[in-house]
């Protein structure tokens, strides 16, 4: 399951995590890496421990906790501190699937990588190439979005990060544990939730069977959470 969350960061939000990046030093992106990714990896990134990168990523973590949106497709139960890498001309990322587990650096914190982020900080007309492409079950998936943009996906899935040939492409990214560890469940509750939105706001969120479906909606989230 691929869902975009359209302008998670206002253009001003984005221009502020910019000014506040790019001015920092970047090293080698597979300061980061596993084994697998170390081999396929061409990128530069911010220091998970910067200032930097803890600010911007601060930024990134208020948008998410104010969009319902990825709340309702996510269900998080926890948010690794978003990283932010950089793709200048000649860059990219191969085939890879992410690793299970993250642990943040010089601390007990760890997730189980069950979904991956992208947000997109660079304006897509500034740079060629550099689509993250994901192998779902239905076919290739290409994904470059507007600055401001996300995209979740199941972290695992098979994805790469297309060369870039003009320009520089910049995100921030990072990985979610989920109250819901099975996709299919995940997607499923985000379905009767959309639905129960939708006809919630032609109907009223008081009708009677308005109610019975978010009951519905509650009972399998409690049954299939792990919090």
């Amino acid at each position: 399951m691929l869902t975009v969350i359209p302008d998670l960061l206002t253009a001003a939000q984005v221009t502020d995590v910019r000014a506040l990046i790019d001015a920092a030093p970047w090293i080698d992106g597979n300061d980061t890496s596993g084994n697998q990714s170390a081999l396929a990896k061409h990128n530069a990134q911010l220091p998970e421990d910067s200032d930097a990168a803890r600010r911007g990523g601060a930024m990134v973590l208020d948008a998410l906790a104010a969009s319902p949106l990825f709340v309702a497709a996510a269900l998080p139960l926890k948010v690794f501190p978003p990283l932010f890498n950089r793709y200048a001309q000649g860059d990219g990322f191969g085939a890879h699937v992410d690793t299970a587990i993250r642990i943040r650096r010089g601390s007990d914190f760890r997730i189980r990588s069950d979904l991956s982020a992208t947000l997109f900080l660079a304006d897509p007309n500034s740079y060629d190439g550099g689509e993250l492409v994901i192998q779902m079950q239905f076919g290739e998936q290409r994904v470059k979005l507007p600055a401001g943009q996300m995209v979740l996906y199941p972290a695992s899935s098979l994805h790469h990060v297309a060369p870039v040939t003009r320009g520089v492409r910049v995100a921030s990214f990072f990985w979610i544990q989920s109250m819901i560890r099975n996709t299919e469940a995940r997607a499923t509750l985000l379905d009767l939730d959309t639905a129960i939105q939708s006809v919630g706001a032609r109907l009223g969120q008081g009708d009677s069977e308005i109610v019975r479906l978010t009951g519905v909606y509650h009972n399998l989230l409690r049954q299939w959470a792990e919090v």
